[in-house]
């Protein structure tokens, strides 16, 4: 595979995780607008000239993917949200 669609794959990654993790959690103030956002994010990934792209720009995603995934801790770890996945996808 070769590292342009290795990047897409990992930003896709980040842009589904945090897709599946928000369905997860009832967030009250939101009416699906943050959703969406991530949605059309995914879709505009497809459009991205990944050439353009770098280890370092990556790194970055995946960093605020995981900062992003730290604050919904406390919601998993007071039983506030539903699981993410049923079961393990790889």
């Amino acid at each position: 595979m070769d590292l342009q669609k290795k990047y897409r794959m990992r930003v896709e990654s980040c842009i589904g995780t945090i897709i599946d993790v928000h369905k997860s959690v009832k967030v009250p103030h939101d009416k699906g607008t943050l959703l969406t956002q991530f949605e059309n994010l995914r879709k505009a990934i497809d459009h991205m000239d990944m050439s353009q792209v770098s280890e370092r720009d990556i790194a970055m995603v995946e960093q605020a993917t995981n900062t992003l995934l730290g604050e919904f801790r406390s919601v998993f770890e007071t039983g506030g949200g539903s699981p993410v996945y049923r079961k393990q996808a790889h």
